[in-house]
């Protein structure tokens, strides 16, 4: 260890006050103590900031209880990605969704997004602007998260993101609305204390089957080229409302199927194709049950009626000359006869 030690000053602290520093060394007996402090001591000037955090914006990210595993990978994905996010225990299902805006303003959050799961295999995601909305429900499909796609990708930490919509965005009312919440929630603040002075990937929200796609890219500086990192899933809007989780429909897609709803035409037409086998089955049965009628004229023997010549028959009144049979020799006179030649 080296021979000094580094001591705060107290005092009182400022917001352009240096910060002074004592090291004890080797002590002089005649000099003063007084004298001594001010010849160990060095000041540091305070760290210069580079601008003021004014958006103090705040993300909870939580979820219900039920979620999978791919879930849980998701809402840390988004929790990386997003340094102003927040998070929270898992809510229990018999909680209305109303106690969100409570523990948002426990924890001092102004906006919200909540995973909720049901039946074990369909995910429903919330956002929101706490307390007073509006909020959007969506039905999440097709996750993949960052352990599971392996990209070629990759950014700082912390840093700032680019945010791209697609142009319908901003055609109709209420992808406008969806766009202003995405782009408060998503967006990190400038001056955050836990973000990075970067902008070195991109958040991509495309619309396409009436869906809307959320994809995340590196850019490359060489060629601003872009390569994907991940996470990527696909929001299918359900309904807009008014306040937060509750009030008055905005909006609600027509477009939308439940996902029992779609898991009921599926078994119906599952079903639908074992009943036609079933069917075809019981026609077979009956026709081997029925009477065969007995045939008694063959319609293609008239296809291989040819003409033919008519020959005069011939009666034989004497036997045929018999055939002369070869005897078998033995191959004991075989030999014999050989030897004799």
């Amino acid at each position: 260890m080296s021979p000094f030690k580094r001591k705060r000053a107290g005092g009182s602290r400022g917001t352009n006050a240096s910060k002074k520093v004592r090291f004890i060394g080797s002590v002089n007996e005649n000099t003063s103590e007084d004298e001594q402090k001010q010849e160990n001591e060095c000041s540091i000037p305070a760290p210069v900031s580079k601008g003021k955090w004014k958006n103090k914006e705040r993300v909870l990210v939580f979820s219900s209880r039920g979620i999978n595993f791919r879930t849980r990978h998701l809402m840390q994905d988004l929790r990386t990605m997003m340094p102003h996010s927040k998070a929270d225990s898992k809510m229990d299902r018999k909680d209305k969704l109303f106690v969100i805006n409570e523990v948002c303003e426990i924890k001092n959050c102004n906006k919200c997004i909540f995973f909720e799961a049901k039946k074990k295999e369909d995910l429903y995601m919330w956002i929101s602007n706490v307390p007073h909305g509006p909020s959007a429900k969506f039905l999440v499909q097709n996750v993949h998260t960052l352990a599971e796609l392996k990209m070629t990708g990759n950014c700082l930490k912390g840093s700032r993101p680019l945010l791209s919509f697609d142009p319908k965005f901003d055609k109709e009312p209420h992808y406008a609305l969806l766009k202003e919440l995405f782009i408060q929630i998503f967006s990190t603040p400038q001056y955050h204390p836990k973000s990075q002075p970067f902008v070195d990937h991109i958040f991509t929200f495309t619309i396409a089957d009436n869906r809307i796609w959320f994809r995340n890219y590196q850019i490359i500086e060489e060629d601003a080229a872009l390569v994907e990192i991940g996470p990527r899933f696909v929001l299918n809007l359900i309904k807009l409302f008014q306040g937060s989780f509750g009030g008055p429909t905005l909006y609600e897609n027509p477009h939308f199927q439940s996902p029992n709803m779609h898991r009921r035409l599926i078994r119906l037409a599952t079903a639908g194709k074992l009943r036609e086998k079933q069917m075809v089955k019981e026609l077979q049965k009956v026709r081997r049950l029925e009477e065969k009628q007995p045939v008694t004229r063959d319609v293609t023997d008239e296809v291989f009626a040819t003409p033919a010549e008519e020959k005069p028959d011939e009666i034989e009144l004497e036997a045929p000359p018999p055939k002369s049979a070869k005897k078998k020799e033995f191959k004991r006179k075989r030999m014999q006869r050989l030897r004799m030649r």
